[in-house]
């Protein structure tokens, strides 16, 4: 049996051979492995960090406070750095992957850019978690997107605060019943046309109060809605505001008539959508005048609610046909006229028609007579255009039905040249915009019936597109409405009724049920409006440059300044809003008395 061989130990080899010692081995083993090192650590920092991606990382420097943070995102409030939900439309951006969370001490850091990166001028980088409307900003910087900046998240309501007033319609005024007005979302019954006064297609009986329902249907068309509301560039409320005052506003105590506004607020602030900005991104509606909304006291027997001087309601914006001058809370927006168009055609083809009109009158006038105010020009208007042979008027006291008969009103605002407009039973009336859509060249007596109440619709040079003659020349100095208009060059009068009919699509409310194809209306300038406002917030927040000298009480000033602008000075208009005024808005008797007779006027409208 052969015996296997036993192998040698590294000791035999040692002593056999002569090999090296163990410490040499490992001290070879030892530089092995640290050249392998430096090898990976000159790769890490010699080559990636001088790639081109890594140095376009980079950030630019902005200092991180968040002590100067205006609006602080609360526990449980939308935040950057939490997940978001997908986006609702196919055209939304979609969602950044969550930023990494920074300790507590490093709150307040300086960023170092790198070499070569430039600074932006027009919106500085800062972390995401810093300002949470942020993303809502960056969706316009994507030029792919046609709905980037435009985006609208509108809250879900409660029914109580809109559809369940519709339910009961016939609560909505205390002398009419609202109910046909609600037809065809919110236009009214469709008008025939026995005089030829109107186009085809397009013309409602609407009810000049019905834009909260109007403008609420018209949103459920717009193009930009969004569910993901850390993309929206404003935030809709569809509160049928102007409808539920409307019901209580005669009969009832205070605590009936703030109910629904203190709910409303209640529910809104504890949204998260609220917290992002305190309600400054958030809008709504109300087709009535700024007085119903603006209670100066807890008496009884004051008037309206308090809704525009809630705290919470200082912060948004509300759209209403009337404003004040004096409160930045509230804009004004058109009433709603009888023509409601489909198509941009049928726009084009009522130009065109209010182009080619032989207009006999040199000017008209229809209203009635103020005989308890004794400020009102509206008696000497009538005087003067009775006894005037190029004067047409249409007396509308002591129940004159005709003054209440849409085809007659335009009838008679299509055959003239210029139409009167003085202040109703507030600043504004809606026949300044029904003499407008007939192509008519609206005269005004007073700022505040159109000059300082629709800077939005309206140009801001007023002589472009309408008359000025102030009150005072009518009422102490009696000057001649006939011999001022006379004294208007020919061709002054051509331009400027050119000027007026390409601003009818802006002073309309198309369809609810369609949209414009190209012309903006009344609702997509608002739009447009609010979201340039809370755009401009937003960035000015954002570079620290919010104007911290505001005088709320010369709003109608701010609102005439042109782009770029941000200081006042003396107004030639001045003397029409030095009305004494007590606790930011107009004296609590006459502005509770401009919304009473307000009132009175519709009565008799609907009786």
């Amino acid at each position: 049996m052969r015996r296997r061989p036993v192998l040698p130990s590294h000791h035999d080899d040692m002593e056999k051979g002569g090999g090296k010692p163990a410490s040499s081995r490992l001290c070879f083993l030892a530089t092995l492995c640290a050249m392998f090192w430096v090898l990976i650590f000159y790769f890490h920092f010699a080559v990636v960090s001088n790639e081109p991606d890594a140095s376009a990382a980079q950030t630019v420097e902005v200092r991180i406070d968040r002590a100067r943070l205006k609006f602080p995102v609360p526990d449980g409030a939308a935040r950057l750095d939490m997940p978001l939900a997908p986006p609702a439309r196919a055209s939304e951006p979609p969602p950044p992957p969550p930023p990494i969370e920074r300790p507590k001490e490093e709150e307040e850091e300086v960023v170092k850019p790198a070499a070569g990166v430039r600074q932006q001028e027009a919106l500085p980088k800062v972390l995401a978690a810093s300002y949470p409307f942020e993303r809502a900003l960056k969706t316009a910087e994507n030029k792919s997107d046609p709905c980037g900046g435009r985006y609208i998240y509108v809250h879900e309501l409660p029914s109580r605060f809109n559809e369940d007033m519709l339910r009961e319609c016939e609560k909505l005024s205390v002398w009419t019943n609202m109910c046909r007005f609600m037809s065809n979302d919110g236009l009214g019954p469709p008008l025939s046309d026995e005089e030829g006064v109107f186009s085809s297609t397009g013309w409602y009986g609407t009810n000049q109060f019905s834009v909260d329902v109007i403008f609420g249907n018209r949103m459920k068309q717009y193009e930009c809605l969004t569910k993901d509301s850390s993309i929206a560039a404003a935030v809709f409320v569809p509160f049928y505001a102007g409808f539920d005052i409307a019901r209580y506003l005669w009969g009832y105590n205070i605590s009936t008539r703030d109910a629904a506004s203190l709910d409303l607020v209640d529910w809104l602030m504890k949204k998260p959508e609220w917290n992002v900005m305190g309600g400054r991104d958030h809008f709504l509606v109300a087709g009535r005048i700024t007085w119903d909304f603006r209670r100066l006291t807890e008496q009884e027997s004051d008037w309206g609610s308090k809704l525009l001087f809630l705290p919470a309601a200082k912060n948004m914006s509300m759209l209403v046909v009337e404003s004040s001058p004096w409160n930045s809370n509230d804009f004004g927006i058109p009433y709603p006229t009888y023509f409601h168009p489909a198509k941009d055609a049928d726009v084009f083809l009522w130009q065109d028609r209010m182009r080619n009109l032989e207009r006999p009158w040199l000017f008209s006038f229809a209203g009635a007579p103020r005989p308890g105010d004794p400020m009102s020009i509206r008696g000497q208007l009538i005087d003067q255009c009775r006894s005037s042979s190029v004067c047409k008027l249409l007396e509308c006291d002591l129940g004159e039905s005709k003054c209440h008969s849409p085809s007659t009103i335009m009838k008679m605002f299509q055959s003239s040249l210029f139409c009167l407009q003085p202040q109703g039973d507030s600043y504004t009336r809606r026949s300044a915009f029904d003499s407008m859509l007939a192509g008519c060249i609206p005269v005004f007596f007073h700022p505040g019936s159109a000059y300082v109440q629709y800077t939005w619709h309206l140009p801001k040079n007023y002589t472009r597109y309408s008359v000025f003659i102030p009150e005072d020349d009518i009422r102490t100095r009696n000057a001649s409405i006939e011999e001022r208009l006379k004294s208007i060059h020919p061709d002054v009068v051509k331009n400027m009724r050119e000027e007026v009919i390409n601003l009818i699509p802006r002073v309309i409310y198309a369809d609810p049920r369609s949209k414009l194809e190209t012309l903006k209306d009344a609702f997509d300038v608002s739009i447009e409006a609010i979201i340039n406002k809370v755009t401009k917030l937003r960035r000015d927040i954002i570079a620290d440059r919010e104007d911290k000298d505001f005088i709320e009480e010369n709003s109608w000033k701010y609102s005439l300044l042109e782009d770029g602008q941000r200081t006042i000075g003396p107004h030639e208009w001045d003397p029409f809003f030095s009305k004494p005024k007590e606790k930011g808005g107009e004296s609590s008797s006459s502005s509770a008395e401009v919304a009473k007779n307000s009132w009175k006027s519709e009565q008799r409208v609907q009786n």
